[in-house]
């Protein structure tokens, strides 16, 4: 197993202190599938890596207890045991941040507060004691150091890139898996690429740092052996950021999952050059991914340029998708309006664009400015920043002064997203997805599947409005293409999920 980098027990005797470590709650959110998961009885679509990370670097004679506020509440039992509370968050989950921060100073517990949106805004943040910032394997240490001498400090920062190898397997015995719909292992931190709006470079850097097949090998082994047998999302910034690294890594997991009989579907992100390196595309398929999130953002080159994008414009977009369909991964799409040169007939642009790839799980966004991005900076200068970014992608918020007419630019993506989540439009796009797929992912039917099928027939196929699509598309899918009716379900499902979640974005 990998050397875990954590304080040793000498180095804190006498310190010993019980942490609670708490993930707080996703608003109702595109990604939170909260309304899909109650088709196969889970509370939560991921579990919180990071905490369950942190967990596994502080000393083993610590009593540890952790609570995932998107699976059970928060009690003041919980809060009263606890010497230490330690929370992690994404931008999307600070009112619920909040909120704790106000009942751990009312029962006067010292917290400790690390992740995302402490790191690029932790002045905003009133009540915590220690920040502990960057990457864990960092600043933790020299937390629990200061702590042992007893003079912990307000603020730990570093702009140190540590080596992800040292980093310990999760602690998964602090959580129940069974409440979870996919569970998350990391590879690699960092991306190559310099996109203006994105932040993954400020927490991870340009220079992806990765694990090693042997140390992956091991993370796999634990899930196995903790009893997950389903989906695995690699949470990776880009996966394939660092191409000859990870083709060293998946004859490792393709060598894995075949002494295991394929216990795993993988889940990852890429680049769009991924399309371009059949190798790279056949080892992946080999080693049971069937899904990748691809930033593609927009038809508009011009757009892409402004945003520097540019690896999305070396070829097309459309053969793109379509060559990893055909390589049996179904592609998630990330698309972005309110560029400064996206034209009048955006909104329209976009619809047909995603109509014609077959891209069904499509997160479309308006522009944001996260803070401390190239983008947040080159606004902020411009004068035009006007509020903190709310961290979720599909609210149809705007946080700057667009060059298109504010009221326009909301008015074109409600229609847009009203568009692309009307029952018509979605089951088209499964339609055209399923054309071009050729299901290659080794996958089990189990219970769950099976209670999704039965709530699908009731909820999808005799209360909804849209069940004639749905039995259409379901009887097509099981003649013509069996292997992906599960898929084909699933994508109903989900769009079941999208049209609850898009509601409130259409009302102007």
């Amino acid at each position: 197993m990998p050397k875990a980098r954590r304080m040793s027990s000498s180095s804190l005797r006498g310190t010993a202190m019980k942490i609670l470590l708490v993930y707080p709650q996703y608003p109702d959110t595109f990604w939170s599938f909260k309304h899909s998961l109650k088709f196969i009885a889970k509370k939560a679509a991921f579990p919180p890596l990071g905490l369950l990370t942190v967990a596994a670097m502080l000393p083993d004679v610590w009593p540890k207890k952790l609570v995932d506020l998107n699976v059970e509440p928060l009690t003041d039992e919980q809060l009263a045991w606890a010497d230490l509370v330690f929370l992690s968050a994404m931008i999307v989950q600070k009112e619920s941040v909040r909120q704790i921060i106000a009942r751990c100073k009312a029962q006067g517990k010292k917290i400790v507060a690390g992740g995302p949106v402490f790191t690029t805004q932790h002045e905003q943040f009133a009540g915590v004691d220690h920040f502990v910032l960057n990457e864990a394997e960092i600043t933790l240490p020299l937390f629990l150091h200061d702590l042992a001498m007893g003079h912990a400090k307000p603020v730990y920062c570093s702009r140190e890139r540590p080596d992800i190898c040292k980093t310990p397997v999760p602690l998964w015995s602090l959580i129940d898996l069974g409440n979870y719909a996919t569970m998350s292992i990391q590879y690699s931190r960092g991306c190559p690429f310099n996109c203006e709006f994105c932040d993954i470079i400020i927490m991870n850097g340009r220079v992806p740092r990765v694990k090693s097949p042997e140390q992956m090998q091991v993370e796999f082994q634990a899930l196995f052996e903790a009893g997950w047998r389903k989906s695995v999302f690699i949470v990776d910034d880009n996966f394939i950021g660092n191409t000859p690294q990870v083709k060293q890594l998946l004859p490792v997991l393709i060598r894995w999952q075949q002494e295991h009989q394929f216990p795993f579907t993988l889940l990852t992100e890429v680049s769009v050059n991924l399309a371009s390196d059949e190798e790279l595309m056949q080892l992946m398929s080999a080693a049971n991914f069937f899904k990748v999130f691809v930033g593609l953002e927009t038809p508009n080159r011009d757009s892409l340029v402004e945003c520097g994008k540019k690896q999305n414009t070396a070829g097309s977009l459309a053969e793109v998708v379509e060559t990893i369909h055909r390589h049996g991964m179904q592609v998630m799409g990330g698309f972005i309006v309110g560029f400064d040169h996206d034209p009048e007939n955006i909104f329209d642009m976009q619809v047909r664009f995603i109509q014609q790839i077959g891209v069904v799980t499509a997160m479309v966004g308006i522009l944001t400015a996260l803070p401390q991005t190239r983008l947040w900076h080159r606004l902020k200068a411009e004068g035009r920043l006007l509020s903190d970014a709310t961290g979720e992608n599909t609210d149809g918020r705007l946080n700057f002064e667009p060059k298109m007419e504010r009221e326009k630019l909301l008015a074109g993506y409600r229609e847009l997203v009203n568009a692309l989540y009307s029952p018509k439009q979605y089951y088209q796009r499964i339609n055209t997805f399923l054309n071009n797929y050729t299901p290659t992912a080794r996958t089990r039917v189990n219970r769950e599947d099976l209670l999704a099928f039965m709530r699908a027939a009731w909820r999808l196929g005799i209360v909804s409005k849209a069940r004639f699509r749905y039995w259409k598309l379901i009887v097509k899918t099981f003649f013509v293409n069996r292997r992906a009716l599960p898929i084909a379900v699933e994508l109903a499902i989900h769009g079941f999920h999208y049209e609850k979640i898009l509601k409130r974005v259409c009302r102007p």
